[in-house]
């Protein structure tokens, strides 16, 4: 089933993407983990810290952005676009 944050505006700049259009957007991650068939990519600055999921299509294909957390140092969550944006302007 698709993700309900494929429908929230201002996630789909992250939501379906790719690790490489990841890194284009945010630079490099703080955390890359491979956990099959998962893969968590994650990117931080002073706002907030951003962990997005990446799982493989059904074919195969690349792993895409499936599901992200955002959220504060001190682990408080944080609204995700906001998260999403304050990342875009490092």
């Amino acid at each position: 089933p698709a993700s309900p944050l494929l429908s929230v505006a201002g996630l789909e700049i992250v939501m379906g993407k790719t690790a490489s259009q990841l890194t284009r957007l945010f630079g490099d991650p703080q955390l890359d983990i491979s956990e099959p068939p998962a893969r968590k990519l994650q990117f931080a600055s002073g706002a907030c810290i951003l962990d997005a999921y990446l799982y493989p299509s059904k074919d195969g294909g690349d792993g895409r952005v499936t599901h992200i957390d955002a959220r504060r140092g001190d682990g408080a969550a944080v609204d995700r676009v906001s998260c999403v944006n304050a990342l875009r302007k490092r």
